[in-house]
Order: C-alpha cells, then structure tokens, then sequence
C-alpha cells in the first residue's frame, strides 16, 4: 500500500456463540500463532470467502497440519496417502 492510499475503514460486528466455542476459537488461534482473535477470525471469513469450494473437514485437517508442522510432527507420504484414502494414481 502506497503513502496516499489509507487502510480500509473497518466495521465492528458482534457474534454471538457459546463460551465453550470461544474457548476453543481462543486456543485455535493461540497455538497457530495468531496476535489476536481478530485476526484469526478474519483470516477465517477470508478464506471461506476467497474458497468456498473448501469444506469444513478440509479447513480443519489444513489447521491441524499447520499445528503438527509447527510443533515439529511430520508424516509420511503413505501415512497421509492413508489418511486421505488416496490410492497414489495422480491421474485426475
């Protein structure tokens, strides 16, 4: 963003969920390294706009393959072949 272009003006909006539903957002976006839910949950709306065609089971395996990355878990190619029930035929 150039010095004569300013940020977009944003606007606050209220949700309402469970506290046991916040309390697993605020540890989601704690072990992804995130600064604040804020911005957690904007990179969720985000991505849910920009991709729609991802569904909540795969949003949930990239989130938890980004907390094994980040805490050093890796798998091997025939550990996620399994796990996606993929049979190694690239061929679509």
């Amino acid at each position: 963003m150039s010095e004569a272009e300013s940020p977009p003006d944003k606007t606050t909006v209220n949700i309402r969920i469970t506290e046991t539903f916040l309390a697993d957002i605020d540890g989601t976006w704690k072990e992804l390294g995130y600064n604040s839910r804020s911005e957690f949950v904007r990179d969720v709306l985000r991505d849910a706009v920009k991709h729609p065609d991802f569904n909540r089971a795969d949003l949930k395996a990239m989130a938890a393959s980004e907390v094994d990355i980040q805490q050093g878990r890796v798998h091997s190619s025939d550990e996620v072949m399994d796990e996606f029930d993929l049979d190694g035929d690239t061929e679509q």
